[in-house]
């Protein structure tokens, strides 16, 4: 059963063996390091994009990295296209509108995102919607 604890609480997560949360879309989201895990300054996941898939444009409340583990994958940020190569890593300020896209008409895209607060929102730039992002990614 995973994760698994060690003796100073210290865990080990191994996403294969954790639920796999369907965002719609074409995304799909595995939650890593969680308040649940006893994680106090940020949270971490792994999101999946069919190909084609994009996701609104958002900003977070917080900092957020992204780092691409596999695909072709596009950074849209202040008006411009980023292509990202498999472990290109982004920095995002708080309060940035941008978004991910997987570029690729056969093959899924994957990130790994950290959000450098357990309390992270998500505002969508076309309808101001705020989300926490814990309860996207099936976690309360």
């Amino acid at each position: 059963m995973y994760p698994i604890s060690t003796p100073s609480h210290a865990k080990l997560l191994r996403p294969s063996a954790l639920p796999l949360h369907d965002r719609g879309g074409g995304a799909r989201t595995v939650a890593l390091v969680s308040p649940a895990l006893g994680a106090t300054t940020f949270i971490s996941g792994i999101t999946e994009f069919d190909p084609g898939t994009e996701i609104p444009f958002h900003s977070h409340n917080c900092e957020e990295s992204v780092v691409l583990f596999e695909g072709d994958a596009v950074m849209d940020i202040d008006g411009r296209e980023y292509a990202l190569q498999p472990l290109d890593t982004t920095f995002i300020p708080a309060n940035v509108v941008h978004r991910f896209r997987n570029v690729s008409h056969s093959k899924p895209m994957k990130i790994l995102w950290t959000y450098a607060s357990p309390q992270a929102t998500r505002t969508l730039r076309d309808n101001g919607e705020i989300r926490a992002v814990a309860l996207e990614h099936g976690k309360q």
